[in-house]
């Protein structure tokens, strides 16, 4: 009886090469996080009010904590939400 592997042809893996992400805020220098600012904190939030985590968006880890920091502040004064806004239609 013949196995798995000995029936598939053994075919070498690719790899796959991803550009590499680069923080917004050590690229563009004008760019500020400001808690004051929550049109540019949404960009780092999900959805449901999550904070996008840095392996996904591409941000260095001072400006992930700077910006985890102004995103805490602002829904702490209710200029951004803790959740999604329910429907209830």
């Amino acid at each position: 009886m013949a196995t798995m592997k000995e029936t598939t042809s053994f075919r070498p893996r690719r790899r796959v090469f991803r550009r590499r992400k680069i923080c917004r805020f050590c690229a563009d220098t004008s760019l500020a996080i400001d808690y004051k600012v929550p049109r540019t904190l949404r960009l780092f939030t999900t959805e449901r009010g999550k904070i996008i985590p840095r392996r996904i968006s591409g941000n260095c880890a001072k400006h992930q904590r700077e910006l985890t920091r102004a995103i805490k502040r602002a829904r702490t004064i209710a200029l951004m939400p803790y959740a999604a806004t329910l429907s209830m239609g």
